[in-house]
């Protein structure tokens, strides 16, 4: 999954600070496979975060732990919009195919 978030006016380097701490919880869940936080120069406000999850059904177990809630809490009001986009893994170099990102 890839998704766009764009924050409030100014709010991008306190969302992107959330965003981390984020990947830092998900560095001791088995079926995160990969959770980057990026950003493009040219859009001041906007955050890009990639994830790669063994199944669906992990991903959305992961929402509901007890460390990821209070995180979800304070990026909530840091978010102006969310565009998720997700795609099917079909090959590459350090992941295996078929797993949805």
């Amino acid at each position: 999954m890839h998704a766009k978030i764009r924050s409030q006016e100014g709010q991008r380097d306190a969302l992107i600070a959330v965003l981390l701490d984020a990947a830092a919880a998900l560095q001791q869940v088995p079926g995160c496979q990969l959770y980057l936080v990026s950003v493009l120069a040219s859009e001041p406000d906007t955050v890009w975060v990639t994830e790669v999850w063994r199944s669906q059904e992990e991903h959305q177990a992961s929402l509901t732990r007890e460390d990821v809630q209070p995180i979800l809490a304070r990026g909530r009001p840091l978010i102006a919009a969310f565009e998720r986009i997700e795609i099917e893994l079909l090959g590459g170099k350090g992941l295996s195919a078929g797993m949805p990102v």
